[in-house]
This record gives structure tokens, C-alpha cells and sequence, in this order.
């Protein structure tokens, strides 16, 4: 993932604007890794230069225009433009003091961020789908039929229109939230683009409702986030797995009510879930009796790419302190050990633990 960290600066300064425009522009970047996206330096530097009051958010999109005009993606597998155009997409949406509560207001987002990069932007599918998920091991969630999107979408937005907020406790309200939150992405109203889509209504949502989403949580736990939703919506009784909030409760509750839940990926993975991960020089139960237990840092690497499939060599590299040369040869240890595979091209794709 690009380094959003890099926006903090803005934040600490004190300048309410530049503060705020850089929050922003975090939750953009953020959000690509819901589908193992990394935007480019260029976006980068020129999303800084909209912090600081240089260009406008339209200045900064007809340059990613111009940028791309010019150098054009060179493979289909390459959707480094398509992280860059929709990251300044969001910015934009999110910068606006406009929201309407509607399944056409959802339909809308989504037209918005994704036009002239997926040809049905904001078209509900017409066909059904399914999709192999990390954290369930490749097995798919039942999304709705194709025929009862848009009816079903109607009669979602009807019963939240109706709820009563009047009267219950902070934790219900954000209880109710998460509950609603599961069920619209369920639906699965796009054939892509769904969670980013999602993600960016319900914060315009939240902020009706008199929330603030001024953290770091779709900033740094967008993949999380998404894998709390597929964990919400999957069920195989068969092996006693049960759908659960609790995931996303823990996401919403630091997201809403300044909880401390832990957010590790791997704690949602069902092969890694109820399994005892060892950290290098942290406490770990053995027994009733706590140690420290080292560990080398291929080891380390596993355990990163457990709560990160997307995570490159260069981040991890600049974790380590070591060069990026000896990561590389790190993972075709792994690779060559039979404990990591690669699904999907070096770009796009992500890491696989065995």
C-alpha cells in the first residue's frame, strides 16, 4: 500500500483545512487495498499538492487525465490508473457537503468513481456472481441473485429510512449501523467496485447521522474492513462456520465509539483464526505460562502476509531495514519451501499462505 503516513504531517500542523484534506485523501489511498490496488507516486505527490492549496481536486484529476494520456497502462494486469483516477474520485466525493439517503445516491457514487474505467459504472449487474476469497480459503459468499438487486436494494434503504435511533445507547446505534452496512454490501449491487463504492457511501452516511470519521481505519484497515464484511455474510454449517458481526462490530466500534479492538487480518482467516500466531519477542501462551519466543524473519514475513496478502517487498523491506534484493530472495525461499504462493499477476495479485 502506498505510504498514506506520509500525510500525518498535515495533521500535526494544525491547519484545519490542510488537516482535513489530507484525511481525505488517506481514506482514498486506503480503500484500493480492498482490491490490492497501490496508487502511484505520482498520485501521491500531486495529492500533496492539493493539501497544500496548489492545485484544485479538478486540477488534480485533468492531470491524472493528461498523465495517463501520456503514458498509457501497458498490460491489462497494470490498474495502477485505475487506483489513481478513483482515489482522486473519492477525495472529490468526500470533499462535498452533499448526500442523499437513496438507492440512486449509492448507484450514483459508483458511476462517479468508476466511469470510463469499468464500461456498467453505475449499472446495477445483470448477472450473478461469485469470488474467491482470501479469507475463506477460496470459497465465495452468496451474494443476491441478479433478478433481486435492485428490489432488494429498495427494500434495504425503505427499513433503514424507518428505524428509530430515538432513544438507544451509542453501542446499539452503531450496532444497527454495522448490521446495515453488512447487508447493503452483501447485496452486491456492482459487478466491481462494490466495497470501495460502499465504503464511500456509508462514510457520507455516517456523517448525517452526526458521526465524525476522522480516523485512521479505512485508511489502514480497509482490507480488514472487507474481510469483516465476507466473515459477516458466510456460512458453512456443514463445518460449524456461522456468519458473525463481531468483526465488524470491532472495526465500527474503533471506527465510531474510540474503541481499542484489535484489527489483525488473520484472526478472520478460518485456517488461522483459532490458531496461535507467534510474534517475534511478545508474549505468547504456551500452556498457562507466558514466553518469549523469537522467531527469524522469514517466519515474520508469514505472519505479515497473514494479516496482509498485499504487502511488497518494498514495504516489507523498509520493515526490516534490510534491501529489497533480500526480501526477494526471502520470498522465493518461501516459494521454493512450499509456504507462500503468488495468485495473480506481481501488481495485482496477492501473496497466498500455505
Amino acid at each position: 500500500m502506498s505510504d498514506i503516513s506520509a500525510f500525518d504531517e498535515y495533521k500535526r500542523l494544525g491547519e484545519p483545512e490542510k488537516a482535513e484534506k489530507s484525511q481525505i485523501w488517506q481514506i482514498a489511498i486506503g480503500l484500493q487495498q480492498v482490491d490490492g490496488l497501490t496508487p502511484s507516486d505520482y498520485l501521491m505527490e500531486t495529492a500533496k499538492q492539493n493539501i497544500e492549496g496548489e492545485i484544485t481536486i479538478y486540477e488534480v484529476q485533468e492531470r491524472l487525465n493528461g498523465y495517463y494520456k501520456a503514458k498509457p497502462v501497458q498490460t491489462a494486469d497494470d490498474r495502477t490508473e485505475e487506483a489513481d483516477k478513483v482515489s482522486a474520485r473519492i477525495a472529490e466525493i468526500l470533499s462535498e457537503k452533499t448526500f442523499s439517503f437513496s438507492p440512486a445516491e449509492y448507484i450514483t457514487i459508483h458511476k462517479r468513481l468508476f466511469m470510463d474505467i469499468y464500461r456498467f459504472a453505475g449499472k446495477i449487474r445483470d448477472y450473478n456472481i461469485s469470488k474467491s476469497e482470501w479469507v475463506l480459503g477460496g470459497e465465495t459468499v452468496y451474494y443476491a441473485s441478479a433478478d433481486s438487486i435492485r428490489a432488494t436494494l429498495e427494500y434495504d434503504f425503505e427499513q433503514e429510512k424507518a428505524f428509530q435511533y430515538k432513544g438507544l445507547s451509542k453501542e446499539q446505534i452503531v450496532a444497527h449501523i454495522t448490521k446495515f452496512v453488512s447487508g447493503l454490501w452483501q447485496i452486491h449491487a456492482f459487478g466491481e467496485g462494490n466495497t470501495r463504492t460502499t465504503a464511500v457511501f456509508i462514510i457520507k452516511y455516517l456523517r448525517t447521522l452526526g458521526f465524525t470519521v476522522a480516523n485512521d481505519l479505512f485508511s489502514l484497515h480497509s482490507w480488514y474492513f472487507r474481510n469483516a464484511l465476507v466473515r459477516a455474510n458466510y456460512n458453512d454449517y456443514k463445518n460449524n462456520i456461522y456468519s458473525t458481526l463481531e468483526y465488524l462490530n470491532r472495526f465500527f466500534g474503533n471506527l465510531l465509539l474510540d474503541e481499542s479492538n484489535s484489527l489483525k487480518n488473520r484472526d478472520l482467516h478460518l485456517a488461522f483464526g483459532n490458531e496461535t500466531v507467534v510474534l517475534e519477542n511478545v508474549p505468547v501462551k504456551t500452556g498457562s505460562v507466558p514466553v518469549n519466543v523469537p522467531v527469524k524473519r522469514k517466519d515474520e514475513i508469514i505472519r505479515m502476509l497473514l494479516d496482509n496478502p498485499n504487502l511488497t517487498a518494498e514495504e516489507l523491506a523498509n520493515t526490516f531495514s534490510v534491501a529489497t534484493k533480500t526480501i526477494m530472495r526471502d520470498f522465493t525461499a518461501l516459494k521454493n519451501e512450499g509456504r507462500i504462493k503468488r495468485v495473480g499477476s506481481d501488481k495485482s495479485g496477492h501473496w497466498e499462505v500455505n
